[in-house]
């Protein structure tokens, strides 16, 4: 058997991230573990000390990963057509509603993405911010 587990966002203040994912989008803070030389090996570092906080949302669990040793490192926002995870989506009620929540814990709106696009009579919306720490995350609101 094969079952999905979860996926890791490392960022810089884990009370702000908890926030933004808690506070801005619905997930429930679960369980909290400090991290150590025991996975170093796994993690493909000599020494690591980290904080292990999940998120739990239904089906979907967020693991993030505040590094105390070694230190995070902060790099520009990857470009979409870069192999590997482009973003997070969810599917919100109300698209401004969230989106300034969101900003108003950290997040950043990623000008020129607003999207809209007519599907019968309804109207989907888009947009894409990132996170405190740079992911991208797409709200994406569609009706009924």
């Amino acid at each position: 058997m094969t079952a999905f587990s979860h996926f890791g966002i490392c960022v810089a203040d884990l009370d702000r991230a908890v926030a933004f994912w808690s506070e801005g989008l619905g997930f429930t803070v679960a369980e909290r573990h400090q991290i150590g030389g025991e996975f170093a090996a796994l993690m493909e570092l000599e020494e690591v000390a980290v904080t292990s906080q999940f998120l739990r949302s239904d089906q979907v669990v967020i693991e993030l990963l505040a590094f105390s040793t070694p230190t995070a490192v902060a790099e520009p926002r990857r470009p979409i057509p870069t192999l590997g995870l482009t973003h997070v989506s969810m599917r919100v009620d109300d698209l401004d509603e969230t989106l300034g929540r969101l900003i108003a814990l950290g997040g950043t709106e990623i000008a020129g993405t607003r999207t809209e696009l007519a599907m019968g009579p309804a109207t989907l919306r888009f947009v894409y911010l990132t996170d405190p720490d740079g992911t991208r995350v797409e709200l994406m609101e569609i009706p009924g």
